[in-house]
């Protein structure tokens, strides 16, 4: 019996240790796979959507580019414990965003990259954005606005919202933005048309975006898109 009991003390002790342990010395709270002492990885900051958490997204490392760092961020707003959104929804209908959220997360989000680019040290076109539902909305806000703090995004079940939408107007320095965008035929949250749209946007600021529609698939990421994203990943940076 007290053998049994060790064993089961061990293994709880071991799958605590496994746990990621959340960082808190840049401006948003983060999960961390990477390592500090590389130079120049490839570094990945997932995003995730509204009324979930840093834990979210986090897996996905497990399927992407090996030689890369990931940090997984939490929102800075709370909507209840262990629940987190970048923005409040505002307005009925269509998705869209609260403009003092948007600033105020958009900011936050501007200076976490700068911070993580120093801890982790690489070029800011090596870093990449991957973002679900609302998480894909702020890597849209935040890059589209300062094309020059990464290298690119990936965009999964988002949409652009109206007000970033019409403050923007082509710019060449938008020009060499990789932009990823995958987004499920059967979504009933954000609908595909969001998808088609921000993809349809984008080319009008002279974007070339890599578009992935995914039959049948609701408000989630498939195993295909996670598939589709390591290529893309990969072909960025080979």
């Amino acid at each position: 019996m007290l053998r049994a009991l060790a064993l089961f003390l061990l293994l709880v002790s071991a799958g605590a240790q496994a746990q990621p342990a959340l960082h808190t010395d840049l401006p948003l709270n983060y999960l961390a796979d990477a390592d500090e002492q590389a130079r120049d990885r490839p570094l990945v900051i997932f995003l995730h959507g509204s009324g979930s958490n840093e834990q979210d997204l986090f897996e996905l490392r497990e399927a992407l580019p090996e030689h890369y760092n990931y940090l997984s961020v939490r929102a800075p707003k709370v909507m209840e414990p262990g629940h987190y959104q970048w923005f409040a929804k505002k307005g009925e209908g269509a998705y869209d965003g609260d403009t003092s959220d948007l600033k105020a997360s958009g900011q936050l989000l501007l200076d976490f990259i700068e911070k993580a680019r120093a801890k982790y040290p690489t070029d800011a076109g090596k870093v990449f954005l991957v973002g679900f539902s609302q998480g894909a909305m702020m890597s849209y806000e935040v890059a589209l606005r300062h094309p020059d703090a990464v290298g690119g995004i990936a965009a999964m079940g988002g949409r652009v919202l109206s007000a970033l939408r019409a403050e923007l107007t082509p710019d060449e320095s938008r020009r060499a933005l990789a932009v990823f965008i995958g987004h499920g035929t059967a979504d009933p949250i954000i609908p595909y048309h969001d998808g088609t749209e921000a993809n349809t946007f984008l080319k009008t600021l002279a974007l070339e975006p890599e578009f992935h529609a995914y039959p049948g698939v609701g408000h989630s990421i498939s195993a295909l898109e996670v598939k589709d994203l390591r290529a893309w990943l990969e072909r960025l940076n080979p």
